[in-house]
């Protein structure tokens, strides 16, 4: 009995560590990618809450077997099945196992749910208690996907700061009124095994709203159906174009198109400011090989983490030294695309660049939640 009860605490013990230790998604990339750091874009989004530590504990009594250590994290094993929460108490993430099937819970305030069970795959994203869900003003045309046309109200929004540049403003003394920001709705991954069960595609938008108790006419619902509809448009020359909705998925994407020895970089920025000049510093960096292979990997507004990458071989990558002129220190990702000339005409890069498509090569930063990668 000793022997039996030390082996189940055993393994629920290497359960836990493995669930404090790294995600499904984690353990995935370090498997293919052993020797590419992650960019700390994906790590905060696999990790959205901070753990805190203070004991652990074991208790066997007659409800089954019990192991909590820190602040919110526990492991059960009794009548019910089994039980693992991670994170803070009221939020976190909380993994069920029992007669009901599976069920996951991450997010502050079960901002994400994802529940298997006999009625199939669940997954909501409900706001706090009487009152509507967090969502984001929705921006008409997307300034990453070149086959939209600029609006009047865009292009006065976007000259006052620098969306897109000429490749020669990267050099030392230029000065730039940027805005550095994350996706507004904090939406994480999901693992592979459960997005790729859900819908995702216009023709299920109706089906893609009620799973996630999302009100059709919504802001939220146009967001979604920008999305899947930017996702479903055909990619422009001389690209190719993938909708991941999974980490998993970005890696085989990414892996598929430069092999295994590459290199995922974001910008990373000291604080969030608002809108201020940036002055270029010395050390901008290019990164990728000569032939100007890469892969950009841009987070879209969804319920859960979906990235929109497009493959090119027209493509310079640069990490770019920054200072704000409040002091804010920044080491910002800037991709400069050589060929534009399958570009909208009235795409806003030529509008705010006052260039023709096909002309002088067109750069960007990327927002903090962003992914480039290109081969070492």
């Amino acid at each position: 009995m000793a022997l039996r009860l030390l082996a189940v605490l055993t393994v629920l013990w290497l359960g836990l560590v493995a669930i404090q230790a790294a995600t499904p998604s984690e353990l995935y990339w370090k498997s293919v990618l052993p020797n590419t750091p992650m960019p700390k874009a994906v790590e905060d989004i696999l990790s959205p809450d901070v753990l805190e530590e203070e004991s652990t504990s074991v208790g066997v009594g007659k409800g089954g077997v019990g192991v909590r250590t820190g602040k919110g994290t526990t492991v059960g094993v009794g009548k019910g099945g089994v039980g693992v929460r991670t994170g803070r108490p009221g939020g976190g993430t909380t993994v069920g196992v029992g007669k009901g099937g599976v069920g996951v819970r991450t997010g502050r305030g079960g901002r994400t749910r994802v529940g298997v069970g006999k009625g199939g795959v669940n997954v909501g994203t409900p706001g706090k208690k009487g009152k509507p869900p967090v969502v984001v003003r929705v921006i008409p045309g997307h300034p990453f996907n070149y086959n939209y046309a600029a609006s009047q109200d865009q292009m006065s929004d976007d000259r006052q700061t620098t969306v897109f540049f000429l490749e020669k403003d990267l050099s030392p003394s230029t000065e730039m009124n940027l805005l550095f920001t994350k996706s507004a709705n904090g939406a994480t991954f999901l693992p592979r095994q459960v997005s790729d069960s859900l819908p995702f595609s216009s023709a299920k938008l109706s089906s893609i709203l009620s799973q996630f108790s999302i009100a059709p006419g919504s802001v939220e619902a146009e967001e979604v159906k920008q999305t899947v509809s930017e996702c479903e448009q055909p990619a422009a020359k001389g690209e190719e174009k993938y909708c991941a909705t999974s980490l998993e998925s970005i890696v085989d994407f990414a892996t598929s198109k430069l092999g295994k020895n590459v290199q995922a970089v974001s910008t990373e920025v000291d604080r969030e400011t608002p809108v201020q000049k940036y002055t270029v510093l010395k050390g901008v960096k290019k990164i990728g090989g000569a032939n100007g292979e890469a892969v950009v990997c841009h987070k879209e507004n969804y319920p859960y983490a979906v990235f929109y990458c497009h493959a090119t071989s027209t493509t310079r990558a640069y990490v770019v030294p920054l200072v704000g002129a409040d002091g804010t220190r920044a080491e910002a990702t800037a991709v400069c695309h050589t060929d534009t000339a399958s570009w909208n005409p009235k795409h806003l890069a030529f509008q705010v660049l006052n260039v023709k498509p096909g002309t002088l090569p067109v750069c960007h930063f990327l927002p903090e939640d962003h992914i480039v990668w290109t081969q070492k």
